[in-house]
């Protein structure tokens, strides 16, 4: 066969399977990129803020002392929030992380414990993971985290959200979520501005909740479009 021809096929098979996802993208892009919106501090966003804690039960919240959870039936977390260290649990790797001083986590392969450089990574990527999937578990609860700012923004329904922005800490700061609320306050959904996400404004669900036996109320799913975020195994202690 001629090189030529060779070429045309390569060319003809990586269009064929690239072509649908570049259009695919272009219309999810034009369909739901949105502009950051504009809110407005003050006290109506920190009663907004402290409605919704009240209807999410803050209190168990912040005495729920040892959280177990497993994100997309991949990733394991035993997190002791008292101590702020958490267990992570993936594929043959473990990490006991601290969440306060790194130095001090341990990092194991199939129950050997590693050293040096590996370690190190393997510390990077658990707090990553810690970082990301600990907030689809409990991003409501931190509102009002050191370095978050809040603001009121009015929805297109005319109803009022909550707009989250996290100017410092976890893994990517700057992002932002605008907190669509029910009457009780108790959140329904979040619109996401996140560096991570080239679509700007995109919607997951927060809706499937359950309440453990410290009495916290955290989720069990998210929808996000076509997609799906799983959480089970999830416990709460005092």
């Amino acid at each position: 066969m001629k090189p030529k021809k060779i070429a045309k096929i390569i060319i003809g098979v990586i269009v064929f399977f690239t072509l649908p996802s570049l259009l695919f993208f272009g219309y999810v892009y034009l369909k739901y990129d949105e502009d950051l919106p504009i809110g407005t501090k003050g006290e109506q966003a920190e009663q907004m803020a402290t409605k919704m804690l009240s209807a999410l039960d803050y209190e168990a919240y912040k005495n729920t002392n040892y959280i177990e959870w497993t994100f997309k039936n991949r990733h394991h977390y035993q997190w002791k929030k008292n101590e702020e260290t958490c267990t992570v649990h993936w594929e043959d790797y473990k990490v006991d992380l601290n969440l306060k001083d790194a130095s001090k986590s341990k990092t194991y392969i199939h129950n050997f414990e590693v050293q040096g450089e590996q370690a190190a990574e393997l510390i990077t990527k658990a707090t990553d993971y810690f970082n990301n999937d600990s907030f689809w578990l409990v991003a409501p609860y931190k509102v009002f985290d050191s370095g978050t700012e809040r603001s009121v923004v009015t929805l297109e329904n005319g109803k009022l959200g909550l707009l989250v922005t996290y100017t410092s800490g976890g893994t990517t700061p700057g992002d932002s979520y605008l907190w669509i609320l029910d009457d009780k306050g108790k959140p329904t959904s979040f619109k996401m501005w996140v560096s991570i996400l080239p679509i700007k404004g995109l919607e997951a669900t927060w809706k499937d909740w359950t309440t453990t036996e410290s009495g916290a109320q955290l989720p069990t799913f998210h929808k996000l479009m076509i997609l799906g975020l799983q959480i089970t195994d999830i416990k709460g202690k005092n």
